[in-house]
């Protein structure tokens, strides 16, 4: 199986490593694709993605079984997952492919765009994240189960990081060493990214 980490990555962080890292371990992944997006229907004032795909590479760079993909970045127009699950399936028919998400992403899949269409292409691999208890994940596992989703729960603890917070410490001139890899972080010096909105 094939784990897809997607993602804005407005920038890449330890929690989105770990989240791969242990999902590669855990379920004997063969490998793990992060997929940066391209335009997002989802979210505005996002860096642009040249600038992401770089972190991402340089995130990834000091691990093999890691690739980059820019299927989305490359993509004309919005972007949606069941677009880049059906683009992968068609490149290799015969591999299984699992979504790395967090439980936020689990309770709003539904508003995705054709979900169920997700549902039929991977299995979803969901992790402890934000406000939800466990408890409140596997009861909206339930509901999505039964519209045909295939749900992998990982009990690995929970990363307090978002890409939020680190574009706020950048901007208040706060250090963000302990949160995105130390490339990412001298990347983000570098270009003078998170200053100012871009």
């Amino acid at each position: 199986m094939i784990g897809i980490m997607g993602g804005t990555f407005n920038p890449i962080h330890n929690g989105h490593i770990r989240l791969a890292e242990q999902a590669y371990k855990l379920l004997g992944l063969e490998k793990v694709i992060f997929v940066p997006s391209g335009k997002s229907y989802m979210k505005q004032n996002v860096l642009e993605a040249k600038k992401r795909t770089a972190m991402v590479k340089l995130a990834i760079s000091d691990f093999p079984y890691f690739e980059l993909s820019l299927i989305e970045v490359e993509r004309r127009g919005n972007t949606y997952t069941y677009e880049t699950l059906e683009a992968f399936k068609a490149q290799n028919p015969n591999a299984k492919y699992c979504l790395l998400m967090g439980a936020d992403a689990l309770f709003s899949i539904e508003t995705w765009r054709r979900p169920e269409k997700i549902f039929e292409l991977s299995t979803l691999v969901c992790t402890v994240r934000d406000d939800y208890d466990i408890m409140s994940i596997h009861k909206k596992g339930d509901e999505l189960s039964r519209l045909g989703a295939n749900i992998i729960y990982l009990d690995i603890p929970k990363y307090d990081i978002s890409s939020t917070d680190i574009r706020n410490r950048v901007k208040n001139d706060l250090s963000i060493n302990e949160l995105v890899p130390r490339q990412v972080a001298d990347y983000i010096d570098c270009m003078g990214l998170y200053k100012r909105e871009q």
